[in-house]
């Protein structure tokens, strides 16, 4: 049987409880990254009860694959469908009855509504193997929150070896977006993310004996003034750029002055070529500080992920197929940071935006909440949504 958007929505439908009740479950019992046991037990029960071959990955990942029944497919090409399945160490503050069972670990990101949508996808394509041209890979994918990211580790297991990848294509639930609407955005789309760490190295002593010490303080506030002057260097081609100091730690008194004084923050660039070159540019802002003020400077990058980079076949195509369903709206870059960076940067891929921001008099970010709050609320009436979406995406992208 074709598989249309009557019939798609029709099954949608008639999934929907069992969908939602799902969503209530992983939502209700959230597990942080790279600790995503209970959650992959209960994604590998559904699976299994639809029939559905699957396999862990990445520790507490699973991968599912569905193989296309009809004479004309071409098994041995893949489309592969990912969401990712970790919490965040949040404190719940909604009185959702399906609220966190798991103290100070939250949902507050999606995942478990990414998760949902992907079961839901994965349950309507088994159904239709016979409509299907491409093998279907669906990735639900451990540590998306934290270094070195669970993208990497898939990938370091090759699990993709023998099969032509058309697509790789995740979603993402986006509260500022009304639900019934999607946003995509061709080519760069979200930052590479880099951690800083310093620390400034002098000679602590009393606050009043000032030639008795190598103040660390002033130099640090130079170091601070010089790393947020860099973005303005970049060419201009590049995309915008971000660097931000949000951890200040200098354990002194009001007349003590400390040894030393640690920072931390973060790195926003979308292009790889520059994000070389500005931890090159930071390097030399560390070596003038030491030359200046006679302090030891260490300096210490923690590599994140790749920008996301969205191929640009693939972004039209998803607005010309979604477009008769959703309203598509077309997004800007983003300076958040996604390990599904990894994946754009080996394979034709497209991250695109599911509204859950409710509709119509409902919408409202402020109803549904923030990414990454403890009361982030998402509309639940776009697990279906989101469901046709991927399904359709699926069957016709590539």
């Amino acid at each position: 049987m074709e598989l249309t958007i009557k019939n798609i929505t029709e099954e949608i439908l008639g999934d929907y409880t069992s969908l939602l009740q799902t969503y209530y479950d992983l939502h209700a019992h959230p597990e942080l990254s790279f600790r995503e046991w209970e959650t992959a037990e209960r994604i590998s029960a559904r699976l299994k009860s639809e029939g559905i071959e699957f396999r862990s990955i990445a520790g507490s990942g699973i991968l599912a694959r569905i193989t296309p029944s009809s004479p004309l497919a071409t098994p041995t090409t893949a489309i592969v469908l990912r969401a990712d399945i970790d919490a965040l160490p949040i404190c719940e503050e909604t009185d959702l009855p399906h609220r966190s069972c798991n103290e100070g670990v939250m949902h507050a990101c999606g995942h478990d509504m990414h998760a949902t949508i992907l079961l839901g996808t994965l349950t309507l394509l088994n159904r239709h193997r016979d409509a299907l041209r491409h093998t279907i890979f669906g990735l639900f994918q451990p540590g998306e929150e934290l270094n070195p990211g669970g993208a990497k580790l898939v990938l370091e297991e090759n699990p993709f070896e023998g099969y032509n990848i058309v697509a790789f294509l995740g979603n993402h639930v986006e509260p500022t977006l009304p639900t019934g609407a999607v946003g995509i955005c061709s080519g760069k789309y979200m930052a590479a993310c880099d951690e800083l760490h310093f620390t400034i190295r002098g000679k602590g002593g009393h606050a009043a004996l000032r030639e008795r010490i190598v103040d660390p303080i002033l130099p640090t506030a130079e170091l601070i003034r010089n790393l947020y002057n860099l973005p303005a260097t970049a060419p201009a081609e590049v995309g915008g750029t971000i660097l931000s100091i949000g951890r200040i730690e200098a354990n002194g008194a009001t007349n003590v002055v400390p040894d030393a004084v640690r920072l931390e923050g973060t790195m926003r660039t979308f292009d790889e070529e520059w994000r070389a070159a500005l931890k090159e540019k930071i390097e030399v802002v560390c070596k003038e500080i030491e030359a200046e003020h006679g302090v030891c400077v260490e300096n210490n990058f923690g590599e994140g992920y790749p920008s996301v980079v969205n191929t640009p076949a693939l972004a039209d195509a998803a607005g010309e197929i979604l477009g008769g369903l959703f309203e598509v709206r077309a997004l800007g870059t983003r300076p958040t940071g996604e390990d599904f960076g990894y994946y754009t940067e080996r394979y034709p891929s497209l991250f695109y935006r599911l509204g859950v921001g409710y509709s119509g008099e409902e919408f409202g970010a402020s109803r549904a909440g923030s990414l990454h709050t403890s009361t982030f609320t998402p509309d639940t009436r776009a697990i279906g949504l989101g469901v046709a979406a991927m399904t359709m995406l699926a069957l016709e992208i590539a």
